[in-house]
């Protein structure tokens, strides 16, 4: 199967993407100023984005990453959560900030912050590259957000087509009629 990159559509520019990772990484320095932060990545979509956005944060900082999985390799969420892998070191007693590629739904993120919770972490915030509210079936607290989209599919930086397309620099959607 080939895979969509020629077929994109430019949703956000290379450009804004750094512009906007340099701005939220000025918004969590300044709202932890003092604290070290635990930065969890969400496997594999928000890989690129955690990378940026970390070198944008001027503050003392350890990172973790965890894998979650609704979307197989189906363009829309299923509604179904699997951990696919999780942390390696605890939480508690932490300020912990999610960073994840996209909140569709609200589904996954919903069942991460439950499971976080129960972990004991002195303070949870999300940090959503993208955010889609039109499609929310639950709402979820999101403290750093990167854009509000449409209700469109996107691939590129970090986000993918059936695992291909993560490493574009822009993020793109599939046109309708392609789709």
């Amino acid at each position: 199967m080939r895979h969509r990159a020629e077929k994109l559509e430019l949703l956000i520019a290379e450009e804004d993407l750094r512009r906007r990772c340099r701005e939220l990484g000025e918004e969590i320095t300044a709202d932890y100023a003092g604290e070290e932060i635990h930065v969890i990545g969400v496997l594999k979509g928000a890989c690129v984005f955690v990378a940026d956005l970390i070198r944008e944060i001027d503050l003392d900082l350890s990172l973790d990453f965890l894998g979650l999985s609704s979307y197989g390799s189906r363009t829309e969420s299923s509604g179904v959560v699997r951990m696919t892998s999780d942390l390696s070191v605890p939480i508690k007693g932490r300020h912990v900030v999610v960073v994840e590629d996209i909140v569709d739904t609200g589904l996954t993120m919903k069942y991460l912050l439950e499971n976080l919770r129960t972990r004991m972490p002195e303070s949870l915030e999300v940090c959503t590259l993208l955010h889609k509210p039109s499609n929310a079936k639950v709402e979820v607290p999101l403290k750093y957000v990167g854009f509000e989209i449409a209700d469109e599919f996107v691939i590129g930086y970090g986000l993918d087509d059936a695992e291909y397309s993560r490493h574009l620099p822009y993020v793109g959607y599939v046109p309708q009629s392609e789709s």
